[in-house]
């Protein structure tokens, strides 16, 4: 297993990469050989020596204090989940989750799911789906219990119809990393599969970039529909570590809108609802309208004037 130490100075040689020295202050140098910056310069704007630094880059000292924590993270420029991040690094690994919390069985997740109208579903720290009210488990695979909605964003998407797939799958990178602990296995598991099959997995995680996500657009390709887009809330669960409340919104009028409606109102008849509209005789007309003829919400911007 991973040192804490090593994980520090691994976090910590990637943002002095990455940092760029206008950034810090610094005034450009056009004989400069690394684009971001170098030790004794973070070392210096630390207050801390340059040997001292190295330590901590090679993961040698292995209790670095808060204090000289806090002094490279503004040395780096970090923001402030960025500097949550280099302190979680260098505190002891927390205990395990209680599995008998993470499960579909589990009775409060369940009522907690229940509750909402829209498509909600219930997270872990490695973005794995461990329970979803029945509108989101109907929607789409990816918001089933079981799911890992990191894995599929790389192995199931359909990355030319996902608008901006990249900048995304680096953000969801970004919010995986700064979840789950380092040193958990299911992370190691994770990171070490995606890293060998996919190089744009490999690329995102190598930046060490670190994200908290909140609230924002979200994309869903729902079968047969096609790609929908929706507004997503994250909510942290109160007395549940590490697990994740997320609601998706979709805007009054939308094609989104209509695809929940129509999803609805097929749960209430026990009607399977990933059956294609255009096979269902029974479909209500009034939600789907012509959905069943825009597999990419895209297509309705296009026209002769472009």
């Amino acid at each position: 297993m991973v040192s804490r130490a090593t994980l520090v100075g691994d976090y910590l040689r990637a943002r002095r990469d990455a940092t760029p020295p206008v950034a810090v202050g610094l005034a450009p140098d056009p004989n400069r050989r690394v684009p971001g910056l170098r030790r004794e310069e973070v070392a210096a704007a630390a207050g801390i020596s340059a040997e001292y630094y190295l330590r901590l880059e090679q993961g040698r000292d292995h209790q670095p204090s808060t204090q000289v924590l806090l002094a490279l993270a503004r040395a780096l420029a970090l923001d402030d989940t960025g500097r949550t991040y280099l302190l979680r690094l260098s505190e002891p690994a927390p205990p395990p989750p209680d599995p008998r919390t993470r499960t579909p069985d589990d009775p409060e997740l369940r009522r907690l799911v229940a509750r909402h109208d829209a498509p909600a579903f219930v997270a872990d720290e490695v973005i794995g789906v461990v329970a979803a009210n029945p509108l989101a488990a109907a929607l789409s695979g990816s918001m089933r219990p079981g799911a890992n909605r990191l894995v599929q964003m790389f192995t199931a998407m359909d990355r030319t119809i996902y608008p901006e797939w990249s900048r995304r799958a680096r953000e969801m990178v970004a919010v995986f990393r700064m979840r789950a602990d380092p040193a958990d296995p299911r992370l190691v598991d994770i990171v070490g599969r995606l890293s060998v099959r996919d190089p744009d997995f490999a690329a995102a995680w190598a930046s060490h970039d670190t994200r908290v996500f909140t609230t924002g657009p979200a994309y869903e390709v729902i079968p047969p529909f096609g790609l929908l887009e929706f507004e997503c809330e994250d909510l942290g669960i109160p007395g549940r570590r590490g697990l994740t409340l997320t609601t998706l919104y979709a805007e009054p009028g939308s094609r989104a809108a209509a695809v929940i409606a129509f999803v609805r109102e097929h749960l209430a008849h026990d009607v399977h609802p990933s059956l294609s509209p255009s096979l269902n005789p029974a479909r209500p007309r009034s939600a789907l309208g012509d959905l069943e003829h825009h597999d990419d919400p895209r297509d309705e911007h296009r026209g002769g004037d472009e």
